[in-house]
């Protein structure tokens, strides 16, 4: 009777190191990211979407912090449509507002001009 309680808890224990992983993750990415290093930024953040299927409030936020790396590695296009993503789908987010930040910088730097179209354009 006491091994099933133990293995009981055993496994909630588990269970609940496993759903909260993604948040280590995401630590991870911003640490590699202020170290300038966005290669591993992007797979921790990669990690952390697989992790927060059922958190999808997280979503905004690793998709700034992927726009931000994108923009690092001169990904410019990548960035831009990052950001627009995020505008479509999240529009009320804190993150989105940054991400309209982030879409004004870029043009005054000349890497995005809104009167152009950036294919693709997400489809509603």
């Amino acid at each position: 009777m006491n091994r099933f309680w133990l293995v009981g808890a055993l496994a909630l224990a588990l269970s609940g190191c496993a759903s909260s992983a993604y948040k280590g993750h995401l630590d991870d990415a911003y640490q590699a990211y202020a170290e300038g290093d966005c290669t591993k930024a992007m797979l921790e953040l990669s990690r952390t979407e697989r992790g927060i299927r059922s958190r999808p409030y997280l979503q905004p936020e690793i998709s700034l912090l992927r726009g931000q790396c994108l923009e690092r590695l001169s990904l410019y296009l990548d960035a831009i449509q990052t950001y627009r993503f995020m505008l479509d789908s999240y529009p009320s987010s804190e993150y989105s507002y940054r991400a309209a930040a982030r879409l004004g910088t870029l043009r005054q730097l000349g890497h995005y001009d809104p009167a152009r179209p950036v294919p693709p354009r997400a489809v509603d």
